[in-house]
């Protein structure tokens, strides 16, 4: 396989085994959460060290080495987007695989077990048309104010949804316009998003307007923006305004 279809099967197959986890019926919410976080990760991990030995790896469950840094290609994967999303039997949750090569969302798959449906760089579709009225996708339980306050000005209805990866993958199947976080993240929670919304001509950034870069030593986020590529400037410079 090549880096393409490997993240795409590793996604799915990811996923796949967290709901045979989640049917066993065995487990309690809180013991579901890290069960299905550890047996997604396990297998992400060993299949990634097993078919790219020479590659870098960053994951939200396994603790970080700094040999990553010296890698050029290194995998980001997140091995549940949205453990809270997964446990209440929701579907939006995801599982996050990319690769990122000299820091760049090159390649990626996000999938969404919930609704059976994976999507990766190198099957793009065209994008859906753009609501009239413009969809921003905030969170379910704390919208971020910077957010909100540029919803407002733009018109935007807010969209409360769960995961990252399931927010970025809403924009990309025409289900939202903007996603515009400024709550803090990990290089987890949106290298494969990003490097899937960016094959699907979905624009990507910091909230800054600067690229999104990754495999850095400190691997927090503090924002991010999603949106259809018209939406970008006004959203960038309305966001400047209320930071």
């Amino acid at each position: 396989m090549n880096d393409s279809e490997l993240a795409a099967h590793l996604a799915d197959v990811a996923g796949r085994l967290l709901l045979e986890v989640r049917a066993s019926g065995l487990l309690s919410l809180k013991a579901l959460g890290k069960a299905g976080d550890q047996t997604a990760n396990q297998f992400l991990c060993h299949a990634l060290r097993e078919q790219r030995p020479d590659d870098g790896l960053l994951s939200e469950e396994e603790k970080d080495s700094a040999d990553r840094l010296s890698k050029s290609r290194v995998w980001i994967i997140d091995p549940v987007d949205g453990t809270r999303e997964y446990g209440e039997e929701r579907t939006d949750w995801a599982v996050h695989v990319a690769l990122a090569i000299d820091g760049v969302p090159t390649i990626g798959a996000v999938a969404l077990p919930g609704l059976d449906l994976v999507l990766r760089t190198d099957q793009p579709q065209p994008l859906p048309p753009a609501a009239e009225k413009p969809r921003m996708l905030v969170s379910r339980t704390r919208p971020a104010a910077e957010a909100v306050a540029v919803a407002e000005k733009i018109g935007a209805e807010l969209v409360p949804m769960g995961s990252a990866g399931a927010k970025a993958m809403a924009v990309v199947r025409g289900e939202a316009e903007i996603y515009l976080h400024t709550g803090g993240q990990y290089e987890w929670d949106s290298c494969a998003p990003a490097a899937v919304a960016a094959a699907y001509g979905l624009h990507i950034s910091r909230v800054d307007g600067s690229p999104l870069v990754y495999n850095q030593a400190d691997v927090y986020m503090p924002d991010l923006l999603i949106c259809r590529p018209e939406w970008a400037e006004p959203v960038l410079g309305l966001v400047r305004d209320a930071i």
